[in-house]
């Protein structure tokens, strides 16, 4: 996993519970915490980084990975204002992951494994996703979801028919998408 989420994560922590309690993580889970941008780690890492943050805030690791997503997208909003500034909508910023923005990251990284998204849209505001990544993270991605409708003034309600938290080969997350009134 490249080190940029590291460190989006490291944000998140050191924002909700100061840079005592990211050092107290990377000493429990006996890790360096020396994340560059462009670096490389194991996804193991993250796992236990965040197995260790929802134990110290009392939460689970799929409610710390929503936040994660929260945090990560308007981070990168800020970061990369070119890949959301065309977009009106969350649908539409959503149907660039794969052929745009992942697509971007390969070229910058090709040891880069983002995840694959299969999208159907069944109306207008409703998007029906697909998510398939070994590392089992769709918490991450309804946090980044609903991370970008926040971004783009919009609501979002997210189901999810399907997980690969509980057997399933692949992950369905069912987005209807509504403009804040």
């Amino acid at each position: 996993m490249k080190g940029i989420i590291f460190n989006l994560f490291e944000e998140l922590v050191v924002g909700r519970g100061g840079e005592r309690v990211w050092d107290q993580l990377l000493t429990d889970a006996d890790l360096t915490g020396g994340y560059t941008s462009l670096g490389t780690y194991r996804d193991a890492e993250l796992a236990t980084l965040v197995g260790a943050f929802a134990e110290d805030q009392d939460s689970t690791g799929a409610e710390v990975q929503r936040a994660f997503g929260r945090h990560a997208i308007v981070a990168l909003a800020e970061r990369y204002p070119q890949f959301f500034e065309p977009h009106a909508h969350t649908v539409d910023f959503l149907l660039t992951l794969n052929d745009v923005i992942h697509t971007e990251v390969r070229k910058l990284h090709a040891e880069a494994n983002p995840p694959t998204f299969e999208f159907e849209r069944s109306g207008p505001s409703t998007l029906r996703i697909g998510y398939g990544s070994d590392r089992r993270m769709c918490a991450f991605a309804e946090g980044m979801i609903a991370g970008a409708a926040e971004h783009f003034g919009e609501d979002v309600s997210i189901t999810q028919p399907r997980c690969q938290q509980d057997g399933a080969a692949d992950c369905v997350l069912v987005c209807e998408f509504r403009a804040r009134a």
